[in-house]
């Protein structure tokens, strides 16, 4: 049996880490930190349960069932062969790695280009050139990917923003700020809802195909150690989520006396000129474009995996060429049209997996042949399609009907709707179990 060294399985931590840790990431716990104020340990604390929980929930979920196409044929075999592609396409070169592109152009390249320049659409097409020609160099050797990230990226974005952290402690931000809105008397469950918007647990069951064939790679062939490493893994990258989410939501907090940004990138990049003058908007631009390229890099290299192997007529060369220029040319729509019709789909998606690594994890009381699976997809996939025709076609004119719903106005109406389902499921599951004691029991008319 070959076991990886603690070296080994640290790598590994990193590498899923700064797979996780893209842009989105940087910007929500600052801003988090400043609306908290003084309230900001116990919003962290909500923010960590879900923006860290349900992603490593979701690595666990994958390493359980085997594969995302194993947890996903517990709905139905078509399910299983829609939804990754779903996710697949909608995280990948849909959204999240143009909008990584774009992101690590506007946070890492605009600030020091000339007005003019950044007016032009040619600055950003030869930026993205670029930046995804970097994107593309890296995944062509997924082999390699935990040395790169675990020896170079990861370690680099880790000590900018620990020197980040350590500048503060010598150069006082300011006090503490008054919490704000729904922080003030509700910080803990706030934070909860602002973790569970950076979906990242769409990433954790599209990233566990890279994390699974690294350590295949390392020679770990047997399941249930393939599942334990994995679960390894996934708890390494949550701990230094947390670390760093607990950094940038306390610099957030001492925040104060920067006004009240719009966005916690701007928040960011007016505390890097508090800390380090006008070399912080350099340094902030590092950190956002290893950040991006991090991510970026990930999703090519997930989705080339997954497209190959679902598709054999295209080597994964060939599919990391395709999802390159597609994200290349999605990038050069711009951020605010990425992001409008992106994520209202993503927000109908996220429901369904949140549900599938729930019941994934419940497998002792709900197993994988239960009605629970169906029941509950259905009604939430169904919830989600309502809920992105309101947005998106009638102007959230059923706002009045959808509100009743519990968490609706926070982005979670779906929760009762899916508990109803499941509670559905269960009632099936045993009417199946009374037919078949019962049709077991029977006995045969007398002669």
């Amino acid at each position: 049996m070959i076991t990886l060294s603690k070296k080994e399985m640290l790598l590994v931590s990193f590498m899923l880490f700064s797979m996780f840790f893209g842009a989105g990431n940087l910007i929500f716990p600052p801003y988090l930190g400043q609306e908290a104020g003084s309230y900001v340990w116990l919003s962290i604390a909500g923010f960590v349960l879900s923006a860290v929980g349900l992603p490593i929930l979701g690595v666990i979920a994958i390493a359980k069932a085997g594969s995302f196409y194993q947890l996903a044929s517990r709905v139905h075999p078509s399910f299983a062969l829609i939804f990754p592609i779903l996710i697949y396409v909608s995280i990948g070169p849909a959204l999240a790695i143009p909008r990584a592109g774009s992101l690590a152009y506007e946070m890492g390249m605009a600030p020091f280009l000339p007005v003019q320049a950044t007016d032009s659409t040619w600055s950003l097409f030869l930026y993205t050139i670029v930046f995804f020609g970097i994107v593309f160099w890296f995944s062509l050797t997924p082999s390699k990917l935990i040395d790169r990230f675990g020896k170079i990226l990861t370690p680099t974005l880790l000590t900018m923003i620990a020197l980040i952290y350590v500048k503060s402690l010598f150069t006082p931000l300011g006090p503490t700020g008054v919490p704000a809105g729904k922080y003030a008397t509700s910080p803990v469950v706030q934070g909860f809802l602002d973790g569970y918007l950076t979906m990242d647990a769409l990433a954790a069951l599209v990233f566990g195909i890279v994390i699974a064939n690294t350590l295949r790679s390392k020679g770990i062939e047997d399941k249930k150690q393939l599942s334990a490493n994995m679960i390894k893994a996934g708890i390494g990258a949550g701990m230094l989520l947390t670390f760093i989410y607990v950094i940038l939501g306390l610099l957030g907090s001492s925040g104060a006396s920067l006004g009240r940004p719009e966005n916690g990138g701007l928040l960011l990049t007016a505390i890097m000129r508090q800390l380090f003058g006008t070399s912080g908007t350099l340094i902030l631009g590092v950190i956002f474009t290893v950040a991006c390229l991090c991510v970026s890099i990930g999703l090519v290299t997930s989705c080339s995996q997954y497209f190959h192997g679902r598709f054999k007529g295209l080597s994964y060369r060939g599919w990391a060429v395709i999802l390159c220029i597609l994200s290349m040319g999605v990038a050069n729509l711009g951020l605010s049209e990425i992001l409008s019709v992106s994520v209202p789909i993503l927000g109908a998606i996220y429901p369904i997996a949140i549900v599938l690594i729930l019941l994934a994890l419940l497998e002792r009381w709900i197993p994988a042949h239960s009605s629970v699976y169906m029941t509950t997809v259905v009604v939430v996939a169904v919830f989600g399609v309502v809920d992105l025709m309101n947005l998106t076609f009638f102007n959230q004119s059923w706002n009045d009907i959808l509100g009743v719903l519990p968490f609706y106005k926070e982005g979670a109406g779906w929760i009762m709707p899916a508990v109803f389902a499941g509670f559905v499921g269960v009632l099936l599951d045993l009417r199946k179990r009374t037919d078949r004691t019962g049709g077991g029991t029977t006995t045969s008319p007398s002669k």
